[in-house]
């Protein structure tokens, strides 16, 4: 059985900071761990992942060089540090384990993740 469980989010005044924390358990080894968001009304999208091999993170376009994905291997834990935060990056943000086993590129895709945490609410203020 897997397990994701994400915690960190909270209220940000826009330009401040917050660090997501995706604490995972069972069967993980092998597998991408995702991070997305969905706001009201807007379809879940891909924020950035950690590939199987904790090579190099990925991430969107719209977070690169804001956004920061790290892994405690130690603890099973992968964490996203949201810096310079805008009204935009208001949502839920949800961490996700991909479908494939040991997948050969990138995982960015809804359909590719087969399971997700509960989320937790990034709300930022102006």
């Amino acid at each position: 059985q897997v397990q994701l469980v994400e915690s960190g989010g909270g209220l940000v005044q826009a330009g401040g900071s917050l660090r997501l924390s995706c604490a995972a358990s069972g069967r993980t080894f092998g597998y991408d761990i995702g991070w997305f968001r969905q706001a009201p009304g807007k379809e879940r999208e891909f924020v950035g992942g950690t590939t199987w091999s904790s090579e190099g993170p990925y991430y969107a376009e719209s977070v690169r060089g804001r956004f920061a994905i790290s892994r405690d291997k130690d603890k099973n834990k992968d964490y996203l540090q949201m810096n310079s935060l805008k009204p935009d990056d208001q949502a839920m943000y949800y961490c996700g384990r991909s479908r494939g086993l040991m997948p050969g590129g990138e995982v960015r895709r809804t359909d590719e993740y087969e399971y997700w945490g509960q989320g937790t609410q990034v709300t930022v203020s102006p």
